[in-house]
């Protein structure tokens, strides 16, 4: 089978680690270059970490020979040596969408984690199992970019994966509102318990910008694909509050949703049970089998115990009652740097090689 050739830009970050680690032995994807910012260009890959690598694994064999580049100055170095890009950069969001556009106008595809493409109307922000149609936008956008194989994709925010998908299979129902409350970890912030010991016996009741993304992320997600972009959906009402919390790896979620028609337990659960998407139908190396785990216990999930579900890939959920305000009420999970970031990116980027927007 064909192994197409990849870069990480971005690729000393907490999120870069994480591609590094998931390219390691991929069936399909084949990493050939590491990029970040000029300070580590020129550097041997475990030089340029130094000790900022934050993985439990240590670095991949393959990324240990690998010289840095310099992700705006060596863009063009890159044409003809790679089939496509992942993008975890930390940079300001104007600068972000100068780079990926950057890459994409040079005919090399980025898909990336990072937020700054979210909202522009082209670009489509994919969760694999949920909106795989909104692929069809990156025709419109690479008529605007001017391009014949370059496009950018994102994925969602990645608290949207702890919540969104378990909503999802619901909207049968008429979802009208729903209400959530997320505990997020460190590693959302790039952070571990050394670099950010004032989350030790704490919790920080703000996340910037967070509140936002999980209010409006999940309209897009929803929303449909027409003419030259997508048209964000306009329900359900969501929400949010955002805490960080000190915790390693995983999102959770209090979640408390109102209906139409308000559904049994046993509906909730059966659509639960028996939701799959495109990743499960192809059968995407990265892909979860079951795609939402439901725990019967009251204690769970935790992330402790549940992050590594399907390799990280799963959303888990559990606590499913009815409510007193709301119709009912339960509790999301999903890992962030595995479902909500990197790894979501690489189910995408299998996505995409699937339904062949890399030939």
């Amino acid at each position: 089978m064909k192994k197409w050739k990849v870069g990480v830009i971005g690729a000393t970050g907490m999120v870069g680690q994480r591609f590094v680690t998931l390219l390691d032995g991929h069936p399909w994807f084949e990493p050939v270059c590491l990029l970040a910012s000029a300070r580590s260009a020129g550097k041997k890959y475990p030089e340029a970490v130094g000790e900022k690598w934050a993985m439990s694994s240590p670095i991949p064999e393959y990324a240990k020979d690998i010289v840095v580049l310099d992700a705006e100055a060596d863009a063009e170095r890159l044409v003809g040596k790679v089939d496509f890009v992942f993008c975890a950069v930390n940079m300001k969001k104007d600068e972000t969408k100068a780079l990926e556009e950057k890459y994409a106008k040079l005919e090399i595809p980025v898909v990336s984690n990072n937020s700054a493409h979210r909202a522009t109307k082209d670009v489509p922000m994919i969760i694999p199992e949920i909106n795989a149609d909104h692929l069809s936008v990156i025709a419109a956008q690479r008529n605007r970019l001017g391009t014949k194989r370059g496009f950018i994709a994102v994925k969602s925010n990645c608290s949207l994966q702890s919540y969104v998908p378990l909503l999802h299979p619901l909207l049968s129902f008429g979802v009208k509102s729903a209400a959530v409350c997320t505990y997020q970890a460190i590693s959302g912030a790039g952070k571990t318990f050394e670099t950010m010991p004032e989350i030790v016996d704490n919790v920080i009741p703000y996340i910037g910008g967070e509140e936002e993304k999980s209010e409006v992320e999940p309209l897009k997600i929803w929303g449909k694909a027409e003419g030259d972009g997508i048209v964000n959906a306009t329900a359900p009402v969501i929400t949010a509050q955002c805490l960080r919390v000190p915790v390693s790896d995983g999102h959770t979620a209090a979640v408390f949703v109102s209906f139409e028609k308000k559904p049994t337990k046993e509906e909730i659960l059966s659509a639960w049970a028996n939701y799959a998407g495109e990743p499960q139908k192809l059968g995407l190396p990265s892909a979860p089998k079951q795609f939402i785990h439901y725990f019967e216990e009251d204690n769970r999930p935790q992330p402790k115990l549940d992050r590594m579900t399907e390799r990280g890939m799963a959303v888990c959920a559990g606590r499913l009652r009815e409510d007193n305000l709301f119709d009912y009420k339960f509790i999301g999970f999903s890992h962030n740097t595995l479902r909500g970031a990197a790894g979501g990116a690489v189910l995408l980027a299998e996505l995409l090689a699937a339904k062949g927007y890399f030939d």
